[in-house]
């Protein structure tokens, strides 16, 4: 099935990924961003926060905003 990730760490990118039924948000976040820390970041499926065990549908929108930014003072 496909989605639209959208990656807006670093300069930041969208596109379309084939996803088998029954993937979890979870598993998606290490497929794409592999050992980065899922609490750095803010997640959401079709603009709405989204659990981790929440199961992805054809044509759902996810996207990944870090929460925090390199170099930034705090």
């Amino acid at each position: 099935m496909k989605i639209l990730v959208i990656n807006n760490d670093g300069a930041g990118f969208a596109d379309y990924l084939d996803v088998h039924p029954g993937t979890t948000v979870a598993q998606l976040f290490q497929r794409q961003l592999g050992d980065a820390k899922s609490s750095d970041y803010l997640i959401r499926v079709n603009r709405q926060l989204c659990a981790s065990d929440q199961i992805l549908k054809e044509g759902d929108r996810v996207s990944f905003t870090p929460t925090k930014i390199e170099g930034a003072g705090s």
